[in-house]
C-alpha cells in the first residue's frame, strides 16, 4: 500500500473518534454547556475534519493498484449514478430537523419510528454502503477500496454504538422500537414486524434530497476540479 492508502486510513480513524466520540459525550456535553452550543462545537470538529477526507478522496483516488476498469462498459455509469442517488435518499433524510442541525432550534435527540426508518433502522450506513460499492465499482483503485472499507466499518461501528445511545437515554421505548425495525434493509417489513406508509415520504426533506442529487450531478465536475487545486 502507498502513504495514501495508509493517510487516508489514518483520517478516517480521526473522524471516527472525533464524530463517535462527540456523539457519545454529547448528554454530558449539553449539561455542561448547553444543546446549542454544544451542537457548534460538534459542527466545528466534524466538517473541518469530513471536508479534509472528501478533499485527499477526491485527489488520491486512483491511487495504487487499478483492481478493475469498468468505466468503459456502456451499462457502468448509469448504474453508479442511480446507486448514488439512491444512497443519498438513504443518507440524508435520517436527518429531518435542518433547524436543530444549524443550532438554530434547540438540537433534540430523536426516537423515529417512521418514514425511512421503517426500512432500517440505521439509513445512514446502508446509504454509505450503497455509495462506497458504487464508487468502488466505478474507481476500481486499491485506495478507492481501502476508503470504502473504512466508511463501511465506521458505520457498521455506528450502528452498535446509536443502538447502545439510545437504548441508554429511551430503555424500553427503544428497545420497542428495536423490535420493530431492521438494520437490514426491508427485513423487518418482510417478516411483518413493519408496514410502509408512503404518505410519510410526502414531505419537504425528501424533495431537497432530489434537488440536492442534481445539483451535485451538475456540479460534479466543478467540484472535482476545485479538490484538484488543493496540493494534497
Amino acid at each position: 500500500m502507498s502513504n495514501s492508502h495508509l493517510i487516508i486510513l489514518g483520517l478516517l480513524l480521526l473522524f471516527a473518534i472525533a464524530h463517535s466520540g462527540l456523539a457519545a459525550l454529547r448528554p454530558k456535553g449539553e449539561k455542561i454547556l448547553g444543546p446549542r452550543l454544544y451542537r457548534i462545537g460538534f459542527a466545528l470538529v466534524s466538517l473541518p475534519l469530513a471536508v479534509i477526507l472528501i478533499i485527499y478522496f477526491f485527489n488520491h483516488r486512483y491511487d495504487g493498484v487499478q483492481l478493475w476498469q469498468l468505466q468503459g462498459v456502456p451499462a457502468v455509469q448509469p448504474i453508479v449514478w442511480i446507486l448514488s442517488a439512491i444512497s443519498f435518499f438513504f443518507l440524508y433524510p435520517a436527518t429531518f430537523n435542518l433547524l436543530e442541525i444549524a443550532a438554530v432550534a434547540k438540537p433534540e435527540v430523536h426516537l423515529y419510528e417512521t418514514g425511512i426508518v421503517r426500512i432500517c433502522r440505521h439509513p445512514q450506513m446502508v446509504g454509505q454502503v450503497i455509495w462506497c460499492i458504487a464508487h468502488t465499482l466505478w474507481i476500481g483503485s486499491s485506495f478507492t477500496l481501502v476508503t470504502s472499507l473504512g466508511l463501511v466499518l465506521h458505520h457498521l461501528f455506528g450502528v452498535w454504538h446509536g443502538d447502545r445511545r439510545l437504548g441508554a437515554r429511551y430503555g424500553e421505548a427503544f428497545e420497542a422500537v428495536k423490535a420493530r425495525t431492521s438494520i437490514v434493509p426491508f427485513l423487518a417489513i418482510a417478516q411483518g414486524r413493519q408496514t410502509l406508509e408512503w404518505k410519510e415520504f410526502i414531505r419537504p426533506a425528501y424533495l431537497g434530497v432530489t434537488g440536492f442529487i442534481a445539483l451535485l450531478w451538475w456540479a460534479h465536475p466543478l467540484l472535482l476540479r476545485a479538490t484538484a487545486s488543493v496540493p494534497w
